[in-house]
């Protein structure tokens, strides 16, 4: 005879039961542990996260320079952080603590982020600053920390000779060759895509990426990540974003914590995107104290769900392994979650913003 019993769907979650039963306001009918049901074949159909077991066939998942990984193993996650980048020469020369070239340092440093509690890091450098996915490969690898590469661009300044004669259509054609073939002859896929906008104003080639970033995003499904200069013209690029067709729910504005008139953060949020509070620790834009004050009042306004944190560290000198006397990409689980627990921020909610938001964001 066939079994009566079966997989039912709750949400993105499967349990299994003898019916397809109407849902139950208690939160062990939602799921429900192996034990409970001993006599299913779960490693068929099913995969483990914790005590539960979620059906194979509504796992989102997450594209890392590894290759793609169920989004609920990401663990602790560091939205806009740099692994690896070289910045042109002339800045380089002007000050030499610019730049991260080197992959032992950058094991050090993402293994001192794994020991305090990390899990990935979304690497947000882009080709006209020194992607190197084969090296990011070859650090996930020796690190166990999932590392997510970008497609797109950064603004003018930097992108400006290589965007120089392509069309909209050639730089999202591209895009989507990197998020669906892989970046070059690598075979590593990108799983984000970059844009982004200069002091206080979008140029003609940052539209021009922003028009692409839309078209890959509609085409692929995957996240839509920026810079901000100093957080300025946020408001304005988030709003160009989604008339392009990025979808608010995969769009994260990033560099907002430089002390911007507190109207635009609840703007923003009101339309739906992800503020991307990664500064932190950077006290010469704004205090942590501040960021941690305004990140609660979001929070108390029922904004929790689109807060992602993180500390792009692009100097030497900001990287623990190169400066000991500072906290590195230990940071914010160290120094920033803290302030936050003082405020009076539970842990569910910690847990949703480290976690459980850039799982959410990055899966497509």
């Amino acid at each position: 005879m066939t079994p009566t019993h079966q997989c039912v769907a709750w949400g993105n979650v499967w349990r299994w039961d003898r019916q397809p039963a109407q849902p139950r306001s208690s939160l062990s009918s939602m799921v429900a542990p192996r034990e409970q049901f001993p006599f299913m074949n779960y490693s068929q159909n099913c995969v483990k996260s914790g005590r539960f077991w979620i059906r194979k066939e509504v796992i989102v998942a997450v594209q890392t320079v590894l290759g793609s990984i169920p989004a609920h193993q990401l663990g602790v996650t560091a939205c806009h952080e740099h692994v690896l980048w070289h910045p042109p020469d002339s800045m380089a020369l002007e000050d030499p603590d610019l730049g991260l070239d080197s992959i032992p340092a950058a094991v050090a440093e993402l293994r001192y982020f794994k020991s305090v509690g990390g899990g990935a890091v979304v690497e947000m450098t882009t080709e006209e600053i020194g992607r190197s996915p084969l090296e990011l490969s070859q650090i996930s690898q020796a690190t166990s920390v999932h590392i997510i590469a970008v497609t797109g661009h950064h603004k003018e300044k930097f992108s400006a000779g290589l965007l120089e004669h392509q069309s909209v259509e050639q730089i999202a054609e591209r895009m989507i060759r990197e998020i669906r073939e892989g970046i070059g002859d690598t075979g590593i896929r990108a799983g984000v895509i970059k844009a982004a906008t200069s002091l206080n104003q979008a140029t003609e080639v940052e539209r021009r990426v922003i028009q692409a970033a839309g078209l890959a995003h509609q085409q692929t499904g995957a996240p839509v990540s920026t810079h901000t200069e100093a957080g300025t013209f946020a408001l304005e690029q988030a709003r160009l974003l989604l008339d392009a067709g990025v979808s608010a729910q995969k769009l994260l504005i990033g560099h907002l914590d430089r002390n911007l008139p507190r109207r635009v953060y609840f703007q923003l949020a009101e339309l739906g995107v992800f503020l991307g509070f990664d500064q932190i620790g950077k006290e010469q834009y704004w205090s942590d104290e501040e960021r941690a004050k305004l990140i609660c009042d979001l929070i108390e306004a029922g904004y929790s769900k689109q807060i992602l944190l993180s500390s792009d560290r692009a100097r030497k000198s900001s990287w623990k392994v190169h400066n000991p006397q500072t906290l590195g990409l230990g940071h914010v689980l160290l120094d920033f979650i803290p302030r936050l627990r003082q405020r009076g921020v539970d842990e569910v909610t910690l847990s949703g913003i480290l976690v459980d938001n850039p799982a959410r964001f990055l899966d497509f």
